[in-house]
């Protein structure tokens, strides 16, 4: 049946999403750009200080201590800061490099001296405590100057070296179980719960990292949630540029099956930012912009042309090249990034922000097997925009609310021609090899992969804080999405014999077997409430979390006869799939036990519904018109499911925080995920005896383990970090579709539990930093990781899934940096390498028969696998580069 036809109907909204909006929009506000202030001013003799006049100039916000000298100022943009504090009698005082984190409380006590004259300020420099004994969960913040100074370029590098995630996974849940937000607003794609956003590391003023329990105000996530927070306009005219070139450097020959082709500007970035007032009064903007070019290190050469030969046979190829023997990067990168941003104060106690990024990336995969014939190979383009309105009305000193409006576009396409009925099509034909030439490479022909995905998602979210009490602050909100998802092939290409001979067929829209891109439109709504209270020592975080989501789709009322079909079967009506309604608690809870130690416990329930690309893929049961019995359970399609409920993770983590000494923290957690509902398959039987498969939430699946990390500040030239992650996560299956494949591999599909694909039992990550302000610095940082599972084959089939274990590996990764004086502006000369020592192994592919990435038990079969250089992890890659910026 017709996709148009399943959504006729159903396009009303319900009473529910509209009730949720109307209770929680006045308790609006954007939360994860600002954090909060307090502390305790007391005089030398301890005793507390009232009135005391506390500021933050930079963020034009103060306020004044109490009778019991406490003083708390909200709403302060995430940064870093000078706070200075003055009492009448009282020497003044300054305090520099103040750091303040998005949604968590910095704390700042001092204690002033007795001045009956008017004295000179004085000046202190503000050390930020060595662990926090406030936090109830792990949250890593990794600020602008570190971003400058780690062998880092985008967000997910940043992410990727924090304690319990491996390779985008966090604590061993799924990919997609990450909430990604830009100044505390999503920007996941809901087509894969992945972000839409490649940020690099110059528009980023901090970046936050939760994995594990995070609060209710956070949601569609389940293992994690990652936070940055972007730079701002300043008050003065700054300006910052950086030029980047560099290459692959590496042992060629045998060692990686291909060889030297050293091109020192195959990387290449270019940046500017300039940041400042703007003409209208108390107005503020910041521009930057980015041009990145990447050139894959293996190169290919172009013998032949896509174009067939007149027999179409592609010995004839072979024996007469027609390609110009040009060579070139068989994959590539071209990026176009940036970001505007225009922040207003003109208005009494309110700020108004408008932010616009974009990427637009051209690239190409490499495919080994296009090597000869690159011309043929599909070509990726991205284009993705967020932009949006953020207001700030700060009611009180102690209250205030948010309203952000954004909207998220995300456009992709995979293709080589953009009209499928481009004749070059029907010139070029399908790929053909000629066997055992080069090792399979095509000779001739282009890729008919064809697929665009496009996401149009308006979000709105606000939330509303107010310090109640000294010891109280109360948050509640609400955010809701409206997202147009559309994915699909448009037009599929395909070669038919007839009458007239084998030719070229093209297949527009032609339902059900070959659809266009369809186009859905899901919503979710969210309403939450949280409370921090500090009593005495303790201090306790609580929270509570609706979710709602409407597929607003269709699904078959009696899936035994899902396309009515069988003859004599009872019909299958299309119903309206239910909304889903899922309630989440969270609490965490910190005890100091002595001043310099605390430990914390977390729970909490957290959903987030599967990715729609997935759900909606074959979501029309019109594909099983001609179902057949004892036929392969494999010649359908499993089928999509938009009456999917959410999938579900209950969390546990108890930790230990200690500052060793006031330069070396330690942070040991112990946690537990038990993972339920996740998107699976389940076989159906028709009433004609024929099986087929679609998604459901089946899977299942737990993660224990814990973490250690050691975080020693500078002393002297020295600091340096230190994470060990131990975990177990398993379950029943590492991807939805693995219970269809065993089953049409005549597997026993029924569930058992077996360690998940990425379980990396053991990961080390360590940073050593070496510096002094304003001259020099050296950072590096290394990552060692134990195997990741594989199953291992013997000749009379394979073991137990996932039983093998892959070697382990390190990494290693340097950045050095030289600043110098050039026309009185401060210039930094720096260098980067990257995988220093040439690793050519790191959890990547290995063979199954011997548990080795470098050969194999049989490798006649194996030899187009043992001559691609591409299964083999990136190699060394060499960059130097200039930053000049204005005085600050």
């Amino acid at each position: 049946m017709a996709r148009r036809g399943m959504v006729r109907g159903l396009r009303a909204a319900p009473a529910a999403a509209a009730a949720l909006l109307l209770v929680c929009a006045p308790f609006g506000a954007l939360a994860g750009t600002t954090g909060k202030l307090a502390g305790h001013i007391l005089d030398k003799r301890q005793q507390p200080l009232v009135g005391v006049n506390v500021v933050v100039p930079g963020a034009r916000l103060g306020t004044a201590t109490d009778p019991d000298g406490r003083y708390a100022i909200l709403n302060i943009p995430a940064g870093i800061y000078e706070v200075k504090v003055s009492l009448l009698g009282y020497n003044p005082v300054a305090v520099q490099q103040v750091v303040v984190s998005a949604d968590n409380t910095t704390a700042l006590d001092l204690a002033l001296e007795e001045a009956p004259l008017l004295m000179k300020e004085i000046v202190v420099t503000a050390k930020r405590p060595v662990v926090d004994l406030r936090l109830t969960s792990n949250l890593a913040a990794v600020d602008r100057e570190k971003l400058k100074a780690l062998p880092v370029q985008e967000l997910q590098d940043v992410v990727n070296l924090q304690a319990g995630v491996v390779d985008g996974h966090f604590r061993g849940g799924r990919i997609g179980e990450v909430q990604f937000q830009v100044d505390g607003v999503t920007v996941n794609n809901a087509y894969d719960n992945k972000s839409s956003l490649r940020l690099d590391r110059s528009l980023i003023e901090e970046v936050q990292v939760i994995s594990g329990t995070f609060d209710a105000e956070y949601g569609q996530a389940m293992s994690g949630v990652v936070n940055a927070v972007l730079r701002r306009g300043t008050d003065q005219l700054r300006w910052d540029a950086e030029v980047l070139e560099g290459g692959f450097l590496y042992t060629g020959g045998a060692r990686r099956v291909v060889p030297l082709d050293f091109r020192p500007a195959g990387q290449q970035n270019y940046q500017l930012s300039l940041s400042g007032p703007a003409v209208l009064p108390k107005t503020f903007y910041l521009l930057s912009g980015r041009r990145f070019v990447s050139d894959d290190y293996t190169t290919a050469t172009r013998r032949f042309t896509p174009w067939q030969t007149p027999s179409g046979s592609p010995w004839e190829k072979i024996r007469g090249p027609d390609g110009d023997s040009l060579r070139e990067p068989l994959g590539y990168s071209r990026e176009w990034s940036g970001v505007a941003k225009v922040t207003n104060r003109s208005l009494r106690d309110i700020e108004l922000n408008y932010q616009a990024l974009f990427n637009v990336l051209d690239g190409r995969r490499a495919t080994w097997a296009w090597r000869l014939d690159p011309d043929g190979l599909s070509k990726q383009r991205t284009v993705s925009v967020a932009h949006g309105l953020d207001w700030t009305h700060t009611l009180s000193k102690t209250t205030y609310y948010n309203v952000s409006l954004r909207q998220n576009l995300f456009d992709y396409r995979d293709m080589v021609y953009e009209s499928v009925f481009d004749p070059r099509y029907d010139r070029a034909g399908p790929p053909r090899r000629y066997a055992g030439y080069e090792h399979d490479a095509y000779v001739q022909g282009v890729d008919f992969t064809r697929f665009r995905q496009n996401t149009d998602a308006i979000v709105l979210k606000s939330t509303f804080a107010s310090q109640r009490t000294r010891d109280q602050l109360v948050k509640a909100g609400a955010e809701f999405q409206w997202a147009r998802v559309k994915f699909g092939t448009p037009g599929v290409l395909a070669y038919v014999s007839d009458s007239l001979g084998q030719h070229l067929q093209r297949y527009v829209n032609v339902l059900p077997k070959y659809p266009d891109v369809l186009l859905w439109r899901p919503y979710t709504a969210a309403a939450f409430a949280q409370e921090e209270v500090e009593w005495n020592d303790l201090r306790l975080r609580a929270g509570l979390r609706l979710d709602y989501f409407n597929s607003r789709a269709g699904v078959p009322e009696d899936l035994a006869n899902p396309a009515n079909s069988i003859a004599g079967a009872p019909q299958s009506r299309l119903r309206p799939a239910s909304r889903k309604v899922s309630l989440s608690p969270r609490i965490g809870v910190s005890y100091p036990v002595t001043r310099d130690a605390a430990l914390f416990f977390a729970y909490g329930h957290f959903s987030q519904m599967p990715p729609i690309g997935e759900v909606f893929r074959n979501a029309d049961y019109g594909l099983l018109y001609d179902l057949q019995a004892g036929e392969p359970i494999d010649r359908h399609p499993t089928m999509g499911n938009p009456d999917i409920r959410p999938e579900r993770t209950v969390q546990y983590q108890f930790g230990y925080k200690q500052a060793l000494a006031d330069w070396l923290g330690l942070d040991v957690t112990a946690f537990y995920k038990d993972v339920r509902g996740l998107l699976g398959v389940e076989i159906i039987s028709t009433y004609n005896g024929a099986l087929y498969t679609r998604l459901t939430n089946v899977d299942f699946g737990n993660v224990i383990g814990f973490t250690l990390a050691l975080d020693q500040r500078q002393r002297g030239l020295v600091s340096s970090s230190l994470d060990y992650t131990w975990q177990l996560a398993q379950g029943n299956s590492s991807d939805p579709y693995e219970t269809a494949t065993r089953a049409a591999a005549n597997e026993d599909p029924r569930p058992r539990v077996i360690p998940f694909i990425w379980d990396q039992r053991h990961t080390l990550n360590m940073t050593v930093m070496l510096s002094h302000p304003d001259d020099f610095s050296a950072a590096a940082v290394v990552r060692v990781a134990s195997g990741q599972p594989y199953t291992p084959a013997i000749e009379q089939g394979d073991l137990e899934a996932n039983s093998g274990r892959k070697p382990a590996s390190m990494l290693v990764d340097l950045r050095s940096e030289k600043i110098l004086r050039w026309g009185g502006l401060p210039v930094s000369a720096f260098g980067r390498v990257f995988n220093l020592f040439d690793t050519r192994f790191f959890n990547g592919s290995v063979f199954n028969t011997s548990g080795s990435p470098y050969y194999s038990r049989f490798p006649g079969p194996d030899g187009n696998t043992l001559a691609d250089p591409t299964r083999y992890y990136q190699p060394r890659r060499v960059e130097i580069g200039v930053t000049l910026r204005s005085e600050q």
